[in-house]
């Protein structure tokens, strides 16, 4: 036995730590544009958010999603409709629901505020594009756990949607019926605008490496 493997901590115990200190940078940088832009950086994940979607969004789906309270979230988004930054209106499915979408305001904010993950985008640049696809497939494997143990929202991933299923060859694993084509583990999507609720048990993923 080597004697590092009784000294050593847990590999997932390290690998945790690992991504512990990668989101404490970018919560950091984060930290670091909502203060250039006047609002807390709450305030700038609600702006994004919204940004991401077609459609108007329920308080509820937005504390869901940033896994904070509802009091938070309506506190974050009462501050920016007083900015001017999100406007309030009636859900299409209940018009005594409120939905939250951004104002030309907002749009302009939220697409000149830059990208809060920029620092690690520059990072995976030093990733090979194998080793970029292997680690977006891990990633969605993880995500795909712990939202099935009910530890964060369910995401629009590919491997929840109703559209996607498993394709028989190497290069190209994975199949969308809405498009019509496989595709491989570099194009898979972990917030998907055309994403589908699947009615059934969702597809397995398959193992990596």
């Amino acid at each position: 036995m080597n004697p590092f493997d009784t000294i050593s901590a847990p590999i997932e115990q390290t690998i945790a730590t690992g991504l512990a200190r990668i989101a404490t940078v970018m919560r950091s940088q984060a930290w670091a544009r909502a203060f250039a832009e006047g609002i807390t950086p709450t305030q700038s994940d609600i702006l994004t958010l919204l940004s991401t979607r077609q459609e108007a969004l329920r308080l509820s789906v937005i504390a869901e999603e940033l896994a904070i309270t509802a009091a938070t979230a309506s506190e974050a988004v009462s501050t920016l409709v007083g900015k001017g930054l999100v406007d309030k209106g009636r859900a299409s499915d209940d018009r005594r629901a409120v939905s939250l979408s951004l104002s030309l305001k907002g749009k302009e904010l939220a697409a000149s505020g830059g990208d809060s993950g920029g620092l690690l985008a520059m990072s995976l640049l030093a990733l090979t594009p194998e080793e970029k696809s292997t680690l977006l497939s891990l990633i969605v494997k993880l995500i795909r756990n712990m939202q099935e143990r009910g530890e964060i929202s369910t995401a629009r991933m590919c491997v929840t949607c109703s559209y996607y299923r498993p394709h028989d060859d190497p290069q190209f694993p994975h199949y969308c019926n809405l498009v019509g084509a496989p595709f491989a583990d570099r194009h898979l999507r972990l917030d998907c605008p055309e994403h589908a609720v699947h009615t059934q048990k969702v597809v397995p993923i398959r193992k990596v490496g």
